[in-house]
């Protein structure tokens, strides 16, 4: 049986994601795989790119060989250096700057409006009542 590692897609169209998997080579691209070891996400800038580099050591070292685009990803990742018996192999991906943290400007003002206070409307039913009762007493 030979063993594929590859990418299976998922998304919609124009929007792709894919996963790095490991699966027989004679299933279908999106089929039933055997083994995810891995993320890559080619829309974002840089893109994501994730993978689970003891798994993938594992899958190259028992034989599974890599498709063309998987094999540039597990460059990248310094995983196919490794493999090979680099000593200098390190991971090269671009990762994303983190987001900046949201600060309210305190120069503006703020648009909510306090809510009015209905406590004093609670009041005025409760001695309604008080009222009949005296005027149905005096009849």
């Amino acid at each position: 049986m030979a063993v594929k590692i590859r990418l299976k897609r998922l998304g919609k169209i124009r929007a792709p994601y894919y996963r790095i998997v490991v699966a027989d080579s004679r299933t279908k691209r999106d089929g039933r795989v055997i083994e995810e070891i891995g993320k890559y996400h080619p829309t974002e800038n840089p893109s994501f790119i994730e993978v689970d580099s003891e798994r993938a050591q594992y899958w190259l070292g028992v034989g599974a060989q890599p498709t063309e685009q998987v094999l540039a990803i597990l460059k990248l990742t310094g995983d196919w250096g490794t493999f090979k018996g680099d000593k200098n192999a390190k991971n090269t991906v671009q990762t994303a700057a983190p987001k900046a943290e949201y600060e309210v400007d305190t120069a503006k003002k703020s648009v909510v409006k306090p809510k009015a206070e209905k406590p004093a409307k609670a009041e005025e039913p409760a001695e309604a009542p008080a009222a009949d009762e005296t005027a149905s007493d005096e009849a």
